[in-house]
């Protein structure tokens, strides 16, 4: 099954069990006690380290910015939220090995264990290709996203960037207003808007307050053109 989700990845492992147990989170092991493999958190613990390195090694090489900005940018191309997207790209949802319950979390917790995921394969890359094809794949998967990130300014807390262009530009703090929620406690969905004063700068979604609060920061930079 795994073997059309390599050949997304563009690796030809040598040991596909690796990349099976990178896609095998630990509540399947709960309903499948003869499972042979074990699940993914040590890889994805390896993983995480060898993409932190990979993409600090590339920043150093290719910027000469102080370390407080190419960290704000390691941390926006190794986040949570964009590891999600990554593995969406790719189509790792599909072969997510899960048990009927997580199965069912489809908002943030699905999110969560995409990025898990993807660090795990950068781990079973790592193991079974070396660094040379580990990197290859960060740079073509993950550190490609650097340069809408830093054309969007996504390196910035949106939130704060917000705030800060409102008080230079308007003279006033933002404040920000539940404006629907629906969904169950498991995967409750937020639409907040973001004001100056009593104006609808913007509204954003997410499946918490906090998501969607720097969503609809997000989105009201662009709307001001701030960014």
């Amino acid at each position: 099954m795994v073997q059309s989700l390599a050949k997304k990845i563009g690796v030809s492992f040598k040991e596909i069990s690796l990349l099976q147990q990178a896609v095998t989170h630990r509540s399947y092991l709960n309903e499948n006690r003869t499972y042979e493999l074990n699940h993914n958190e040590r890889l994805e613990f390896l993983g995480d380290a060898v993409l932190e390195l990979i993409v600090t090694q590339y920043l150093y090489a290719k910027f000469s910015n102080p370390e407080g900005e190419l960290t704000s940018w390691r941390s926006a191309l190794v986040n949570g939220e964009m590891l999600a997207k990554v593995a969406q790209e790719i189509g790792v949802e599909k072969y997510l090995m899960m048990s009927r319950g997580e199965a069912k979390d489809v908002g943030r917790a699905r999110q969560y264990l995409l990025a898990n995921a993807l660090e795990a394969i950068i781990g079973a890359i790592y193991l079974d290709q070396g660094y040379d094809v580990a990197k290859e794949f960060v740079l073509t998967r993950v550190v490609v996203n650097l340069k809408e990130i830093l054309e969007k300014k996504l390196y910035l807390d949106p939130k704060s960037y917000f705030q800060e262009r409102a008080q230079e530009s308007n003279k006033l703090t933002p404040s920000y207003r539940v404006m629907k929620e629906w969904g169950p406690d498991h995967d409750k969905h937020f639409v907040v808007g973001i004001f100056l004063g009593s104006d609808l700068v913007a509204e954003g979604e997410g499946n918490s307050k906090q998501e969607a609060q720097r969503e609809a920061a997000r989105i009201g930079l662009e709307v001001k053109g701030w960014i």
